[in-house]
């Protein structure tokens, strides 16, 4: 049994289903819309980052070239001979030449603080610890933006200059805030500086600290390039210390988001997108610095929303139009249906239908309107033309119960005829007679249009007889059908003219050599009954089966075996019929082929038939 799933739309009215479609169209351009306003926002704050990734790369690598270029000078200034025999406890040489190596020494550093690339210049500076105060003619008044060699003792020692040793040799960024210890009415020092210890490659000892100053000038000359929409850009060591930035006033230490914790990294980029701002962060902890941009979300997607104010008036809009629509719908389509489902309900074929309501439109609702109203008047035409019909079938049937009396009583004459010539001796006339009877009989077949092969054979045997006693028994017929076969269903006076054509066209000319031969077989679907002759007449058998095959067979080939395969066609399907085809060992045989499954249904029909009747 199959179980048929309703659609809930079948219960609904026009009404409903116009508002639900209004919904439906209307909902999912809204929740689109959420969707992608969402998206958008999402793709331009991940494309805008990726930029900023890019941008990112680009500054830090000219930072860390500024800053390996720094590294590379204080190497020159490592290996200069000057600074390597500089020795302030050696007690050989003379006040001159000291005076003499300090000038040198300024030189040189003053050379390397020359900028000719028209950038922020850098200072290099020395620092020496001198314990004896040997270079006591040398100025100790050291500033972020001079440079100088500088000797001090132990009162004047700087609060970075054991942290630069204990570095033994590599350099790093620090924020200095002291040049020298402060004193009274001294200006500010604090400065982004870049501190190395210088060795000696002869005594292993350390000869001083090289101090490049100015160097937060530098990296910010390098930050104010970079354009941002109201955001900032840091330059950190690896504890978050600012160390630089774009923008003044900003606090110590940088507070970054927990996502930006590169975990075991040392060397690459990373970026969060938080609520309020989105962070590009280019880190190194191999040399403790990280570039960090933070961009502010609201000044980011200002035009975003500006864009979303444009498709929210839209929608608005559009949300307009579609009720103005569903209204003008409503008015214009519901009312007419409303009205034509009333007339609908009402109507019962054979009423009076009113008149057609007139409508000053063109459309398909008045076409509807006027062509229902126009089949409902029809409607009543034929249902008065049906009741004529019925009382004009009635007369016809009872005229034709009264011309159905006529064969009965030729058939009852006949039977008459047949005793009475059996009684006066004249055998030969009164077994015709009874063949003839037998022939009606079965023609007549109480209505029926199918019989039994029993049947079928019983008629054919009447006909063979008559025309035996008409050629004086001047050819032979053999019948060879099995038993359980002769109760299966045939249409009747199929056999009769098939065994006529078989003696007309075959031996009626062959005197006592012509034969007939009717036989049947069968399979569990199907039932085939041949008849055969040895007749000695040539025929065309491709044109027999083309003919019988036409929907508009040649009138000149006459209407027997035609009307035979069509009544099978029509009975048991296009699959079924009459076939002619040549005989080994000569004549003719022409094969029935019917279904052998309608036994069943044929008896349902006849008992059918025989209730109606």
């Amino acid at each position: 049994m199959k179980i048929r799933l309703k659609s809930p739309l079948y219960r609904m009215n026009v009404k409903r289903q116009l508002i639900l479609l209004f919904l439906v169209a209307i909902i999912p351009f809204f929740v689109l819309n959420a969707y992608g306003n969402y998206r958008a926002g999402q793709i331009l704050k991940q494309h805008v980052t990726n930029a900023y990734i890019e941008l990112n790369k680009q500054n830090f690598k000219l930072i860390s070239r500024d800053i390996e270029a720094i590294n590379k000078v204080s190497s020159t200034v490592f290996q200069n001979a000057l600074l390597q025999k500089l020795n302030p406890v050696s007690r050989e040489e003379t006040v001159l030449e000291r005076v003499k190596n300090y000038e040198n020494l300024e030189k040189v550093l003053a050379s390397y603080s020359q900028d000719s690339d028209e950038r922020e210049p850098l200072y290099y500076s020395l620092y020496v610890y001198d314990p004896d105060n040997t270079y006591s003619f040398a100025p100790f008044y050291p500033g972020p933006r001079k440079s100088g060699v500088y000797f001090f003792d132990d009162g004047e020692k700087p609060e970075w200059f054991d942290e630069a040793i204990g570095k033994k040799g590599r350099g790093y960024l620090r924020l200095v805030e002291h040049l020298s210890p402060p004193t009274r009415g001294q200006s500010s020092q604090k400065t982004l500086a870049y501190i190395r210890a210088i060795n000696s490659i002869y005594t292993n000892g350390t000869i001083g600290v090289l101090v490049v100053t100015n160097l937060d000038a530098r990296i910010g000359e390098s930050l104010r390039t970079v354009s941002l929409p109201e955001g900032e850009l840091f330059f950190t060591d690896g504890e978050n210390r600012i160390l630089a930035a774009s923008t003044p006033g900003h606090e110590a230490v940088l507070s970054l988001p927990a996502e930006a914790d590169s975990g075991e990294a040392m060397i690459g980029v990373t970026n969060v997108i938080t609520d309020k701002f989105i962070y590009v962060i280019n880190y190194n902890y191999v040399l403790q610095q990280k570039l960090v941009y933070k961009v502010p979300l609201q000044a980011l997607l200002q035009q975003q929303n500006e864009i979303k104010q444009v498709i929210q008036l839209i929608s608005i809009v559009y949300f307009a139009v579609g009720l103005f629509i569903l209204l003008y719908f409503w008015r214009s389509l519901m009312t007419p249906l409303q009205r034509l489902v009333y007339f609908v309900r009402r109507y019962e074929p054979g009423n009076v239908v009113p008149e057609t309501p007139r409508m000053k439109r063109n459309d398909e609702i008045s076409v509807l309107i006027y062509t229902i109203y126009d089949m409902a008047r029809r409607l009543n035409s034929l249902v008065h033309y049906k009741y004529a019909m019925d009382l004009k079938q009635k007369e016809s049937q009872l005229q034709l119960l009264y011309q159905q009396i006529n064969p009965h009583l030729l058939y009852n004459t006949l039977e008459s005829i047949y005793w009475k010539s059996t009684l006066e001796g004249n055998t030969a006339s009164a077994e015709m007679i009874k063949e003839l009877s037998k022939l009606m009989k079965i023609s007549l077949s109480r209505g029926r249009e199918l019989i039994t092969l029993e049947e079928e054979l019983e008629h054919a045997s009447a006909y063979i007889k008559l025309q035996q006693h008409r050629y004086e028994y001047q050819f032979h017929v053999g019948i060879d059908i099995p038993a359980e076969l002769l109760p299966l269903a045939i249409p009747k006076i199929t056999l009769q003219p098939l065994i006529e054509n078989a003696i007309i066209h075959g031996v009626r000319h062959m005197g006592e050599d012509g034969e007939i031969w009717i036989s049947a077989s069968g399979d569990e679907e199907h039932l085939f009954i041949r008849i055969e002759d040895n007749g000695y007449k040539s025929v065309d058998y491709d044109r027999i089966n083309r003919q019988l095959h036409k929907e508009n067979p040649d009138p000149s080939f006459g209407y027997g075996i035609g009307n035979i395969n069509q009544r099978i066609k029509l009975h048991f399907g296009a699959s079924f019929g009459l076939s002619y085809a040549g005989r080994p060992g000569g004549g003719t045989r022409v094969t029935l082929h019917l279904p052998k499954s309608l036994q069943d249904r044929e008896q349902q029909e006849l008992g059918q038939d025989g209730k109606q009747k």
